[in-house]
Parts: C-alpha cells; sequence; structure tokens
C-alpha cells in the first residue's frame, strides 16, 4: 500500500488582492491534482539469514540484489519498486520517502528497511504528457535468525515545487 499526500489545494483569492497586472506578474493556473500509482512492489527476494544477521540491498537503477553479513541468496527475482506520477505536465515535483520502515513478519519479528532511494534526478519533472516514471530500492536489515516473510508499506509523498 502507498500512502500519497497531493498537491494542496488550490486556495480562493481576493480579487482585491490580485496581483497587478501592469507590473508584469501573472497569476499561474490552478495546478492538476497529483495521482500516483505503484506500478511495481519492492521485493527483496529470497535469502536465508544466519545467526549474525545482515542486509539485502536492490538498487533502483540496476535492480540489482546484493547481500551482506551472514545471509545467503536462495535466488528469485529481486524488484526495484516502480511508481508513476501524474499531474500538470512540465511541473516540477518533490519525492520523499522516509528515512526507515519497520515490516512484520511472523511470530512478532520485524526487518527495518533504510536507505530508500530513487533513479531521479536532483529537480524532476513531469513528461509533456503529464507524467513521470521512477525506480526505488533500498536496504532490508534483518537480525539474526529472523528469516521470514516480512510485510510492509513504504509511504510516498509527492509534491508539486
Amino acid at each position: 500500500m502507498l500512502a500519497v499526500a497531493g498537491a494542496p489545494s488550490a486556495a480562493a483569492q481576493c480579487l482585491l488582492c490580485a496581483p497587478d497586472q501592469a507590473a508584469g506578474t501573472t497569476v499561474r493556473k490552478a495546478e492538476v491534482p497529483l495521482r500516483v500509482e505503484v506500478e511495481t512492489q519492492l521485493d527483496m527476494g529470497r535469502v536465508a539469514v544466519g545467526a549474525m544477521g545482515g542486509e539485502i540491498e536492490v538498487d533502483p537503477v540496476s535492480g540489482a540484489r546484493r547481500v551482506r553479513g551472514d545471509v545467503v541468496d536462495l535466488g528469485g527475482f529481486a524488484l526495484t519498486g516502480v511508481v508513476t506520477v501524474r499531474g500538470e505536465p512540465g511541473a516540477e515535483v518533490r519525492v520523499i520517502l522516509p528515512a526507515t520502515v519497520d515490516l512484520e513478519g511472523g511470530y512478532g519479528r520485524t526487518a527495518r528497511v533504510t536507505g530508500l532511494v530513487t533513479d531521479l534526478s536532483a529537480s524532476p519533472r513531469l513528461g509533456a504528457d503529464g507524467r513521470l516514471q521512477f525506480r526505488f530500492g533500498g536496504r532490508l536489515q534483518i537480525a539474526g535468525l529472523d528469516d521470514g516473510d516480512y510485510r510492509g508499506r513504504i509511504p510516498v509523498t509527492v509534491e508539486y515545487q
């Protein structure tokens, strides 16, 4: 599940307070609301975790999975998350991912996702068609012998700049 914060709503403006058109200032038209869709969920694949624990990292650009620590790669596919944003054509947006997300597994076990990153440029913009697609990845940290099926939600916030 993806929590999304859209663009702030346009506020009504007093006509007496409107910018002076003769001074060369212009009023920007109301923005198209942002829509965010998850095309693919982030999936770290299958691993076995030993007594020392470790981490699994999925790179958003290459999709490569790397394991560190006492972790054995059991195969399967690791998938970067893929998100599509739609809104006002050409508009600059800001994408915000949390610093950490806790996932829940069976028997009260938890694992933490950290280092969430995207493949976006420093100043992402919606295309001429009003669409922007990006990938994201991160690191899953698992304590020793806490292997299992972990699930959780990674909130993604997208705002107009």
